[in-house]
This record gives C-alpha cells, structure tokens and sequence, in this order.
C-alpha cells in the first residue's frame, strides 16, 4: 500500500490491540483491511450480530410512561 493509498488519521504506527470478536492479538492499521477485527470472519460475525438485531441500545424510559404507572 502507498502512502497516498492511507487514509488520514492512520499514518501512523500499527498498534498490537485484541480482536474484539475473539480476542486474538491483532494488527490496527493500514495493513489488516478487516480492522479492528483480527480477520474476515470475525468482522463478518459482528456485523451479523447487528444484523440480527443481537446487540440492542437500551432506550431510555419515556417519562409519560413512568407518570402513568405511578399513578396506578
């Protein structure tokens, strides 16, 4: 990869980080594509994971809803 190829903000040394679907020692930088994951697999995993709807964001209470139930 050329340095023109490098997109800005990753100029910079490669860090030693683990994989946070397997938790494989990996590379993050320019030469892992599939960063911050250690490989293809374990990228692919996490976004089929969002896919599916397996990691949520809890939302938080509307606070109607808690007026309502306190008057219950």
């Amino acid at each position: 990869m050329t340095a023109s190829a490098i997109p800005p903000g990753l100029e910079g040394p490669e860090r030693d980080i683990q994989c946070p679907g397997c938790g494989k020692p990996c590379k993050y930088g320019p030469s892992n594509p599939s960063r911050p994951f250690c490989s293809d697999r374990c990228r692919n995993g996490d976004f089929g994971a969002w896919a599916t709807e397996s990691y949520r964001v809890a939302a938080a209470q509307n606070p109607v809803d808690e007026q309502d139930s306190e008057g219950e």
